[in-house]
């Protein structure tokens, strides 16, 4: 078949290359979160050291009558004002990396959120413990994890949380010069006012790779919350795939353990494993087609099997594969990359041409294509499910049936006890 993308037979199980059409059709999950926690040099200088933070940028918010400046909101006469702005840094993140509610517990655990309008020698409403949210799941995540923390801080004798959640309105950059501060001035003062007091290990979900570790397997890379695409390739591809290589469904955060080269900031990813390291990755939408295309490359490689199912060719007469498979017990052969049934035994027999035969296919399981290659008219079948070359249906079948000529190689068997 001539009709291959750029690029996928070249790698045969080194990498893919997809389209960009396809690399588009991805969800992005970026998104932005504000905290106050004190001093923003040093909240600054922690989130930007967090793996999965785009950008840490301090700032000012949650004031009115005030200016957004560093001058007006550290007057005396501002220092009592609860309209006064808060020192806080606005974090970009990829939620596919890390979680907003993994930065939240972040925010807890460093600093001390039982102090009101202060973090230790700094005091003044500026210093206010907030959280601004840019989405409802923020608020719920931040308001619950206040509940989970304020039991640990109690039973450690801490008093009540005071930390303020509300939606952000506008978030004012701070003044160049406060920028990234504590990286220009190292011997900055910005001190951490954490209580020491942590969450629960078993709030932080525990990810066990280790059955991704050996042979071939696919991750599908998805998103915490909506996300089309991967429902798209969910309805196009998943909900039909029945293939020996396991394919598994993660989250960015659950790659712990595993080579990883492609980014994973899009949703779907497509991740081709082999002994848990990376042999080719995809970012964005894949048809089913290119989607077995791919499949096709990492599983088969250079083989014959490969050369059948994508470039139609076909077996030798009376090969290795159709030995093993003429006399096979009870069962069915299936697609060797989707895995869906494909011919049953009951409808083969011998037709002596050296090729598998069958008076049949199962029911939907193949389509047909004229073929008028090499000065010849005949009529290919192609999956249904892979659209990989089978091989071609005659009417010479017995008692006047037709005789699907099907390629050994690109099928796999299954016992009827199996199925």
């Amino acid at each position: 078949m001539n009709k291959i993308i750029n690029g996928i037979i070249l790698l045969c199980v080194i990498s893919v290359s997809i389209s960009t059409k396809a690399k588009m059709e991805a969800t992005e999950h970026i998104e932005k979160i504000i905290f106050g926690a004190g001093c923003f040099w040093g909240v600054e200088k922690e989130y930007a050291s967090i793996s999965g933070v785009i950008d840490a940028v301090s700032g000012y918010a949650d004031g009115s009558g005030v200016a957004p400046n560093y001058k007006a909101i550290t007057e005396p006469t501002n220092k009592n004002n609860p309209n006064n702005h808060a020192e806080v840094v606005e974090v970009t993140f990829n939620k596919n990396e890390v979680s907003a509610s993994e930065l939240i517990r972040h925010f807890f655990e460093n600093h001390d959120p039982t102090q009101l309008n202060r973090q230790g020698n700094d005091v003044g409403t500026q210093y206010r413990s907030i959280i601004l949210t840019t989405n409802e799941k923020q608020q719920e995540k931040a308001k619950q994890l206040i509940a989970d923390y304020q039991l640990l801080l109690s039973d450690a004798g801490y008093g009540p949380i005071t930390t303020e959640v509300k939606v952000l309105e506008e978030f004012y950059p701070a003044e160049e010069y406060h920028q990234d501060y504590l990286v220009k001035n190292p011997n900055g003062y910005c001190p951490i006012h954490a209580t020491g007091i942590k969450f629960n290990q078993q709030e932080r979900i525990a990810v066990d790779n280790s059955s991704l570790l050996t042979g071939k397997n696919i991750i599908v890379i998805e998103a915490e919350s909506h996300c089309p695409y991967c429902e798209k390739f969910k309805e196009d591809v998943v909900n039909t795939y029945q293939g020996t290589i396991p394919l598994t469904f993660k989250l960015a955060t659950e790659l712990k353990g595993l080579d990883i080269k492609t980014p994973t900031w899009a949703t779907p990813t497509i991740l081709f494993l082999e002994d848990g390291r990376e042999v080719f990755g995809n970012q964005g939408y894949m048809t089913s087609e290119v989607f077995y295309q791919a499949l096709g490359a990492f599983k088969l490689g250079k083989s014959e099997a490969y050369n059948v199912a994508f470039n139609e060719g076909t077996d030798a007469r009376f090969c290795k594969q159709y030995e093993i498979f003429k006399d096979t017990p009870d069962g069915v052969f299936i697609d060797k990359l989707s895995g869906a049934p494909l011919f049953d035994t009951d409808d083969r027999f011998d037709s002596k041409s050296g090729w598998l035969s069958f008076t049949k296919s199962v029911d939907g399981a193949v389509y047909e294509l004229e073929d008028n290659s090499y000065g010849m008219q005949r009529i290919e079948i192609r999956s249904s499910s892979s659209g990989i070359h089978l091989g071609h249906v005659f009417n010479d079948g017995p008692n006047g049936q037709p005789r699907y000529c099907i390629n050994a190689t690109v099928l796999e068997f299954k016992q009827r006890e199996n199925l």
